[in-house]
This record gives structure tokens, sequence and C-alpha cells, in this order.
């Protein structure tokens, strides 16, 4: 298993590794994966990086560690061309993803402006920060992934975690990258720059109603961008 170099999360990047895996059937489900030496080989990054991106992904359900032993996949996907939660979103709409993000985000990002830690709070930075400077739209796709990922994390609810991430799944389906793509402009991304660091200093702020306003407000230019007034 090889991966380009590239500027994506280090999750991310692990993730579409072991899709592709599971996809040539190089891995199924309780196979060991490949050591953390080994990943950061593949995936070009650090130790940390990579130890970072494990525990993510352990978290998330789609691994599992053992002392000793090794890591494992935890599940293998009935379709192996998708993410395991993107099964979930299979037969929904772009509207009705948008309708359950600003259900659930906007008080998720209200509970992080309550619960962050400061590690919570540097991780949702350096997502900003490098979203920021992506020169391409695949890597800012990717940051702006992590970055809302981020933010849902640091909430530190566990099941509203595996809510966002069985929504967010919708990222990797065809008919929502294709209306992503269509929609973007430069334009565009600066107002969801923009949008994102006025969320990230409510964070900062420790402020649950502006954090919630803000990301409600950001949803909505993005609901209108990707679908038309609503």
């Amino acid at each position: 298993m090889a991966a380009p170099a590239s500027t994506a999360p280090v999750v991310t990047r692990l993730r579409r590794l072991l899709d592709e895996a599971v996809a040539d059937g190089t891995l199924g489900t309780g196979s060991k994966i490949p050591t953390e030496r080994a990943l950061c080989d593949s995936l070009q990054a650090s130790r940390t990086a990579v130890r970072g991106a494990l525990a993510e992904l352990e978290r998330e359900g789609r691994i599992t560690r053992h002392v000793g032993r090794g890591t494992f996949l935890a599940e293998l996907e009935a379709d192996p061309g998708l993410p395991d939660a993107a099964r979930g979103v299979l037969q929904t709409s772009p509207a009705e993803i948008m309708a359950t993000r600003l259900v659930l985000e906007p008080e998720i990002a209200a509970l992080a402006a309550r619960h962050a830690t400061q590690s919570d709070i540097d991780h949702v930075h350096h997502c900003l920060r490098r979203g920021n400077a992506t020169a391409t739209y695949e890597e800012f796709e990717a940051w702006d992934s992590a970055l809302h990922r981020a933010i849902a994390a640091a909430a530190h609810n566990g099941l509203l975690l595996r809510l966002f991430d069985t929504m967010n799944a919708a990222r990797d389906l065809p008919v929502w990258g294709s209306i992503k793509r269509r929609s973007a402009t430069p334009e565009r991304r600066q107002g969801y720059e923009c949008s994102h660091g006025e969320i990230v200093e409510a964070l900062v702020e420790r402020d649950p109603d502006a954090a919630r306003e803000h990301m409600r407000g950001h949803l909505v230019d993005v609901r209108t961008n990707l679908l038309g007034p609503h």
C-alpha cells in the first residue's frame, strides 16, 4: 500500500489508504494493518501525526489496537469503494444533508465553546491555518472537513461525534463532491475562510451563543451556494 505525497490531513490520507487496501483486497475484516513505521513511510508523515491519526480512527471504531499484537481493521465495508460511514447516507440528498447539518452543527459548536480543552483549540487553529494556506480545491476541502470534525470532537460528546461522522461521510459521495466543485469560486472560498475564523474566535472566547450563530450563518451560506436560496 502506498500513498502519494499530499498536504491533506494525515487522518484523511490514512482513511484513503485503508479504503484503497480494502478495495483491492489487501485488507479485510480483522486484518492487521501496517506498523506505525510503515505508515510513516507510506503517508510521508511524522510518527506523532500517524499516532494521532490512528487514535482518531480507533475512536471512530474503524480500527482496534491490541498491546503486543498490533492494529487491526475493525470492519469491512459492504461496498469497498466507500467508507463505512458513507453507506448510511447513500439514500439521502444534498438538501437533507444540509438540513441535518443545520440541526446538529450549530449546537455542536456551542458545546465545543463550553467544553474544548486547550489542546482541542490548538488543533482547531491548526486545521484553520492549514486550510487557509492551501492552493487547491481538493486540499481546501480536506482541511475544511478536518476543521469541522475538530470542532465536533471538541464538544466531547461521543454520540454526537458518531452522528457527525455519519453525516460528514457525505463528502465522499459523488453527488456531493460534484455539487461542491461546481459551486466553488475564489469569492466563496474567501467567505468560508472568514466564517471559519469567526467560529474559531467564538470557541477561543468561550462564547457558546456566538459559536452557534456563526456556525449557523456559515452553513446557511453553504446551503445557498450549493442549492440556491432556500
